[in-house]
């Protein structure tokens, strides 16, 4: 009996955790920046303590972020939608389409019993696509807040300036100098 009702929690919890397939597709695929958020440290990206921010991760289990440099990988358009695709694909339902600070965002929900369970946000410039795959939800209005706090957390942005410096030491490598 015990041996059962292990095997059962592990089970469920392995289905709760679950990140989408197409995020994990786009992980393995293109080996961008990746970070993972848990409802704590979402909390400590919170230092000044604002209110608007807890109310806004409130219903926030966990969540991927991934930032794929689209010029290293020849990312196209085509891909974007072939992407956008593939989550709906996986019963998400597209909610909201923006532009924010020369970003293309769109935001896609997962609902079991009227309750939303997961929610991608994908943001897409001319070089980079960033993918915030949460198990749980963010109001829709708040959807690019919560991407431009990530984005300007210090913390976050160290790594994601240490990336992007580790792409430009590559291209620097990789070019031939011609007297």
């Amino acid at each position: 009996m015990k041996a059962y009702t292990l095997c059962l929690l592990l089970l469920t919890s392995h289905g709760v955790w679950a990140q989408t397939k197409t995020t994990e597709t786009v992980e393995k695929k293109y080996n961008g920046l990746k970070l993972y958020f848990y409802k704590n440290t979402l909390r400590m990206l919170n230092q000044k303590e604002n209110p608007e921010f807890d109310e806004l991760i409130k219903d926030i289990e966990k969540m991927k972020f991934l930032m794929v440099d689209k010029t290293q990988h020849s990312f196209t358009d085509t891909d974007y939608k072939k992407l956008k695709k593939e989550y709906k694909s996986e019963s998400y339902e597209e909610m909201m389409t923006s532009r924010y600070q020369g970003r293309n965002f769109d935001v896609y929900i997962k609902e079991s019993a009227g309750r939303v369970k997961g929610t991608v946000i994908l943001a897409n410039d001319s070089t980079h696509l960033y993918v915030l795959d949460i198990l749980g939800s963010v109001a829709l209005n708040k959807a690019t807040s919560l991407f431009q706090v990530i984005d300007g957390n210090a913390d976050i942005g160290k790594k994601i300036a240490n990336f992007m410096g580790r792409d430009e030491k590559k291209k620097k490598k990789n070019r031939v100098k011609i007297d």
